[in-house]
């Protein structure tokens, strides 16, 4: 996939806050949010990581543990504080770790660590910054789902997908409660994507990849900027009219039967 800048600027000076920003979805995200003019505030619990994402995008970095809702409210008002607006919140911080697998061997312990991190974090983010985009009157919030959100898989990761299915049906009420107040919300469903966490995890077990992949009619996996281009669309006033929405960004799976050869 070309990487080339985006030659529109959508964005210009509204204030954009990425969570999970020093890596995968989360990096190439806050580069194409910055390319399209906006204020990148990068949330990040690695803090290298997070700041060496703000460096490079001329934003603000704001070390957050997003399932710590003290420190989620100080995300929100440092971006307001800062730049004087909370237009677009990207609340996609995330784990998929390998303790999560089967409901007959996933621990109490896994289920929980991953419902905090995937869906609490969401609500604690969306909590956040609702209350900054009534007063303006606007606002866009993106929140990262995923296709498993609207499939079952065989390969199963039961607290990731349970939580992602939760952000799914979290966005929609959201979207519908606030959308007379000028805030969209949306849960962008990406398919698997070509990240660190991803190569990780399908590293430890190839068999698991060739299983998954086989079913994208596209034939590869996302690459993250392609996930990137979809949130700068959910994120601007070119999607003015989408909202509450299951927004798929699959290669088709969701779509597919029988794939090609």
């Amino acid at each position: 996939m070309s990487q080339e800048q985006p030659v529109c600027r959508r964005l210009p000076g509204r204030t954009a806050v990425v969570t999970g920003a020093g890596s995968g979805i989360g990096l190439a995200t806050a580069r194409r949010l910055a390319s399209e003019g906006a204020h990148v505030v990068c949330a990040d619990i690695d803090e290298r990581a997070g700041k060496a994402a703000a460096d490079e995008t001329g934003g603000l970095f704001v070390r957050t543990d997003v399932t710590e809702p003290d420190q989620v409210e100080a995300l929100f008002a440092a971006a307001h504080e800062t730049y004087g607006s909370v237009d677009v919140a990207f609340n996609n911080a995330g784990i998929s770790p390998p303790e999560d697998d089967s409901i007959l061997t996933t621990g109490l312990d896994a289920w929980r660590r991953v419902q905090d991190v995937n869906l609490t974090s969401v609500y604690l983010c969306c909590r956040a910054a609702i209350p900054y985009m009534r007063r303006q009157g606007r606002g866009s919030i993106v929140n990262t789902a995923s296709f498993v959100a609207v499939m079952g898989a065989a390969t199963s990761q039961i607290s990731y997908t349970a939580s992602k299915g939760g952000v799914l049906a979290m966005s929609r009420e959201l979207g519908v409660q606030f959308a007379r107040e000028g805030i969209r919300v949306n849960a962008l469903c990406p398919g698997p994507v070509n990240t660190p966490l991803l190569r990780e995890l399908f590293a430890k077990d190839p068999e698991r990849a060739a299983r998954r992949l086989v079913h994208i009619p596209l034939g590869r996996f996302a690459e993250a900027e392609e996930i990137a281009a979809a949130v700068a669309f959910l994120a601007s006033d070119d999607s003015s009219f989408v909202n509450a929405a299951e927004f798929l960004v699959d290669g088709g799976i969701a779509g597919a039967y029988v794939t090609p050869l």
